[in-house]
């Protein structure tokens, strides 16, 4: 059925073209007389609506009909013809009687394609004050009742490139020009393909890639590039970055919404965003076998309010688990994700939040007594290098036995699987945070005999988590600068929050007990160029805008970090960007051994004493002052 206005105008107009067709092939051609030929037409006039509604050519808004749309028009009309056709011939009607209406059916679905087409075309131009489209609102709104009216434009657009002339920028630039309330103007193409260069798109032209400079910048006001490239190499990228930025422009992109929403083929514009700095393709670890485990299934994240736990909380959430639970200690930020997660999801995930410290064992063994989580990931711990350092006892108890209390709770109440997040730091450690890590590394592979799974996930620094250098070099820069790193020598392994949270969770799905999983991060960023790539994506030019200077390593700091244990063997998962560590894991004996030791030094309460521990703990351990090269 036709129930809305606009369908009903539109069926209304194709009735009255299809009546203009029939009457003009009829007189034209000159065939039986108006009583042997109505009963015919109404027939064919009947069958024809009935038809299109049933393809749904009345149920769709035509404002934004795609070649689809318009193929589901002529192969209504198509079916209806030939059935009919088919039917008169069978009935024995004349062919010369035949002839009109099959020509009135032609000029009728040519005239209906037609005035679809200039429909589509005085919407999308509505915005446009040109003579011939106010003249087309007005003869659209005097014969079909049309109110086309132009929609308020949002000021004065800003002019902007596109890089890339292929099906993404084309895509970019026909949202650009249809929308009368978008912030950029297209202004040209920017393209190194020599068979597009000097072509249009949209009557926007194309210019080569090597011919743009400082002064046609200039002629054309160019404000923004958009990078419009789908399938552009991480060297590709940083060149592109590096010589548009030179002209003192803006840089933005048009790709998908983010890592956390790789099932969703939706592409947004946004601007240069710090995780673009480590110039490579995102990396999406995720699979829908991997997806569908956590299904159904209870969920604790401890740490649930920090960096990583509330990424990970947030995947969880659109993977429709059985119950998810955040365990937190610091109130504040759980608060935040808890809110976060009830605003998108609302009463279809089913939520929770406990407000308890890992170290209080007590609390901790009664919430998973009345939680019974199927699945535990464990992210809560003190992680900030230079504190621990003066903090030694407080580490311990918190990184260390807190682990321990997570391990003892999950065996205790047959949790399925319980996946730690470990650190780069934790390789031949340098720093009482790093050699905590490993104590907790050690500990859950020594459950390797459990009925609970226990598993590990190493990987390097995280971009834009708290405590990381992005958001310091952020906060210095808005102060004016300067930036300060340690050396300038120095690297890192780096990663976004969602790649690394998507590492946890395909390790998780297919962790085996007692396995430890490490993330093939591809090449180490110079902290350096890290810091002078913020400092030009925050409108500034290193060194003259925003100093950078060198303040020395920090006490425990490494210049170079590493993944992986010198003597570690690694093997492939069915993930080839996740390798599993086959080391083998050291007993349960073993570690209770040297968790006497910290123990001990714990309850002495002394920072020099617990360190020392940790040496002996750790052998690998090289304490304060001693960074490695």
């Amino acid at each position: 059925m036709i129930r809305h206005k606009h369908s009903l105008q539109l069926a209304s107009c194709d009735l009255f073209l299809l009546l203009l067709a029939l009457a003009v092939c009829f007189a034209a051609v000159s065939v039986g007389t108006v009583s042997e030929i109505i009963p015919y037409a109404i027939g064919w006039i009947f069958f024809l609506f009935v038809c299109r509604i049933l393809f749904g050519v009345y149920s769709h808004v035509w404002r934004y009909g795609n070649a689809a749309l318009y193929l589901r028009l002529i192969l209504s009309d198509t079916l209806v013809g030939t059935v009919c056709a088919l039917l008169a011939w069978l009935g024995g009607i004349a062919r010369i009687t035949l002839f009109p209406l099959i020509s009135a059916a032609m000029v009728e679905l040519l005239l209906a394609v037609m005035i679809r087409m200039i429909y589509q075309y005085l919407l999308d131009n509505a915005a446009r004050q040109t003579w011939t489209v106010i003249q087309g609102r007005r003869f659209a709104r005097a014969l079909f009742g049309l109110d086309i009216k132009p929609e308020a434009e949002s000021g004065k657009r800003v002019n902007a490139a596109i890089v890339g002339a292929g099906r993404l920028g084309a895509a970019l630039v026909e949202e650009l020009l249809k929308n009368p309330r978008a912030e950029y103007q297209p202004c040209c193409f920017i393209e190194i393909d020599e068979e597009k260069i000097g072509r249009q798109i949209d009557g926007v032209r194309i210019i080569a890639e090597k011919d743009m400079n400082a002064d046609l910048v200039a002629a054309l006001s160019i404000n923004t590039f958009i990078f419009a490239v789908s399938d552009m190499t991480p060297e590709r990228k940083k060149a592109f970055y590096d010589r548009f930025h030179g002209f003192g422009c803006k840089l933005s992109i048009y790709d998908y919404l983010s890592m956390q929403d790789f099932k969703k083929e939706v592409r947004r514009l946004r601007a240069f965003d710090v995780e673009d700095l480590l110039f490579r393709k995102p990396r999406y670890f995720m699979d829908a076998e991997a997806a569908a485990y956590y299904g159904n299934k209870t969920v604790l994240v401890t740490g649930g309010g920090g960096s990583i736990g509330s990424e990970i909380a947030r995947q969880l959430a659109g993977m429709q688990p059985k119950k998810l639970v955040l365990l937190d200690v610091y109130e504040n930020a759980t608060y935040d994700i808890q809110q976060e997660l009830k605003n998108t999801y609302g009463d279809a995930l089913n939520l929770s939040v406990e407000i308890i410290s890992i170290c209080d064992e007590g609390q901790l063994d009664r919430a998973f007594q009345r939680i019974r989580p199927d699945v535990v990931f464990h992210a809560a711990a003190h992680k900030h290098v230079p504190l621990l350092e003066k903090n030694v006892v407080e580490a311990i108890k918190n990184n260390v036995f807190g682990t321990l209390n997570v391990v003892e709770c999950c065996e205790k109440y047959g949790v399925e699987k319980a996946v730690m997040i470990s650190t780069d730091k934790a390789v031949n450690p340098t720093s009482v945070m790093g050699a905590t890590k490993r104590v907790c590394e050690m500990i859950f592979q020594s459950r390797f005999d459990s009925k609970t799974n226990f598993s590990c996930t190493r990987f390097g620094n995280v971009l834009g988590s708290h405590g990381s250098v992005v958001p310091l070099f952020k906060r210095q820069i808005e102060a004016g600068g300067p930036v300060t790193i340690t050396d300038k020598r120095i690297t890192r392994y780096f990663m976004t929050i969602p790649e690394a949270c998507q590492l946890v969770l395909q390790a998780g799905a297919l962790s085996r007990s007692g396995e430890l999983y490490v993330l093939d991060m591809g090449k180490p960023v110079k902290i350096l160029d890290l810091a002078e790539a913020l400092v030009r994506l925050m409108g500034h030019e290193p060194y003259q805008d925003i100093d950078i200077v060198e303040v020395g390593l920090r006490p425990g700091e490494k210049l170079y970090e590493e993944l992986h244990i010198q003597g570690e063997e690694f093997g492939k998962t069915e993930n080839d960007m996740i390798f599993v560590e086959r080391d083998e894991p050291k007993s349960r004996e073993a570690i209770a051994e040297k968790l006497e030791i910290l123990r001990k030094a714990v309850e002495q309460n002394d920072d020099t004493e617990a360190k020392q521990a940790l040496k002996q703990t750790v052998p690998s351990f090289t304490g304060e002052g001693e960074a490695v090269e």
